[in-house]
């Protein structure tokens, strides 16, 4: 009978993203449990709706009281009305995510919003697109603004940006759907 020959290798180096990566979420879970404890001042290891309420705060979200109410029975595996510390991590992690995402896109947006107006311009795109050498003409230029934008006034406000980024990531490709919504 032969053993596997893996059973005494040495496990393979990390990379530098992985590094990056795992010394994240060991950031963000040190920060979830800080909030946890500061939250769970009996020590009882749950929190129940008024302390998540005011976790979510200390961590920067202000969420209504519906979203309280489904975010506890997402989690909530046990029925108990409460939230133990693992039902939390899973809760705020997905929840710290979706905040890094928008504020990348809020960085992106910045990106075209050279003028600083909170919009983005048909001329905010032919400067972009011209700076990092885009052969884009301004038909499809023009296009693209009319495309994002929903409230018609010519530009592409932050919600507008959002809104295609996030279509975006989900692996939706607008420019394959010529109809607009």
């Amino acid at each position: 009978m032969s053993t596997p020959r893996s059973a005494g290798r040495a496990a393979k180096p990390k990379t530098a993203r992985e590094r990056q990566e795992e010394q994240m979420r060991e950031e963000q879970l040190k920060e979830i449990r800080t909030a946890f404890d500061l939250i769970d001042t009996d020590g009882s290891g749950s929190i129940d709706y008024k302390e998540l309420k005011i976790a979510m705060r200390a961590l920067g979200f202000d969420p209504s009281k519906d979203e309280l109410k489904k975010m506890i029975a997402d989690v909530d595996t046990d029925k108990s009305g409460t939230i133990e510390f693992p039902e939390f991590v899973e809760m705020m992690t997905a929840k710290m995510d979706q905040k890094d995402s928008k504020e990348d896109i809020m960085k992106a947006f910045k990106l075209f919003d050279t003028d600083n107006t909170d919009k983005i311009t048909f001329w905010n795109l032919q400067k972009v697109s011209q700076e990092l050498g885009e052969n884009i003409t301004d038909e499809e230029l023009q296009e693209m603004i009319e495309y994002a934008d929903r409230d018609g006034s010519g530009a592409v406000d932050f919600n507008e940006f959002f809104r295609i980024m996030k279509r975006s990531q989900a692996g939706y490709d607008p420019l394959e759907d010529s109809d607009s919504e």
